[in-house]
């Protein structure tokens, strides 16, 4: 069994600041990391590839000091991974970014076929879900978002049975393979690494590859040419103001509540 997880490298959105000049994330102001939802991607593939066998990729698109969290992939259990990186690339939205990855999985599909792909449920630099079922429906297979548990897999009949989040509780679906998964935090828990995965991804070396290495690739979908999403502005919410304390007994506090509520109904429409 062969499962690929598509990670991405993001800004450490804790520190990060907006650049109040181009309204935009200003990704030197903070350290680079593997998106959390796909670290739990990661270690999902990790946690099947010790149930069933087989074993595990990583694809990521982005600038060459991507490899370092190809790199922490390998330290969590993946076997290999491969980078796409080119000026082709740069400036793609979510439309561009799951056209560059489709083609980059369909050249790892010939070199290996591909059972199951994983996603994290969102990039927390962009919070958009949109890649993962991009992707899916480009290489039309079934998507499955919002995943907390895979149940159950069956090699021999080519299905797997999930466990997903939606908005009143909670759905088994049973898909064949194969599919895309997205996935969430909940999924599981990231494991310490042990030591020689440590020394594997210390030197370890990712297969790279430019558009040029990618087949079939219309260079008009990829990069700013294919985005056709704009970002007209973006801001920093503002501050919650702090609580009230409302004093007195019972009846003078239910009067002040009442007349605060009133003041703020506006906010309840």
């Amino acid at each position: 069994m062969h499962i690929v997880v598509c990670v991405k490298q993001v800004p450490d959105t804790k520190i990060i600041k907006i650049n109040p000049k181009t309204n935009t994330l200003d990704r030197r102001s903070a350290p680079a990391i593997l998106n959390p939802y796909d670290g739990h991607a990661v270690q999902e593939a990790v946690k099947l590839k010790a149930i069933h066998g087989g074993e595990v990729s990583v694809v990521s698109m982005g600038p060459p000091q991507a490899v370092d969290i190809i790199k922490k992939s390998v330290e969590i259990g993946a076997d290999q991974g491969y980078l796409i990186t080119d000026r082709a690339f740069a400036g793609a939205d979510t439309l561009a970014t799951s056209y560059a990855l489709s083609k980059a999985l369909e050249r790892i599909a010939k070199e290996k076929p591909i059972d199951l792909i994983i996603c994290g449920k969102h990039a927390i630099d962009g919070d958009t879900g949109q890649v993962g079922p991009g992707i899916a429906r480009r290489l039309d297979i079934p998507p499955v978002t919002n995943v907390i548990e895979v149940c159950e897999m069956n090699k021999d009949e080519k299905t797997v049975v999930i466990k997903r989040k939606i908005s009143n509780g909670y759905e088994l679906i049973q898909s064949q393979t194969p599919c895309l998964l997205t996935v969430e935090k909940e999924i599981n828990e990231i494991e310490y690494s042990p030591m020689p995965n440590m020394i594997k991804a210390a030197r370890y070396q990712p297969v790279i590859w430019s558009v040029n290495d990618l087949e079939n690739v219309d260079k008009l979908q990829l990069g700013l040419k294919g985005s056709p999403t704009i970002v007209g502005k973006m801001f920093s919410p503002p501050k919650l103001e702090g609580g009230k304390r409302i004093e007195g007994n019972a009846t003078s506090q239910v009067k002040k509540l009442v007349t605060l509520l009133l003041e703020k109904k506006e906010l309840f429409k």
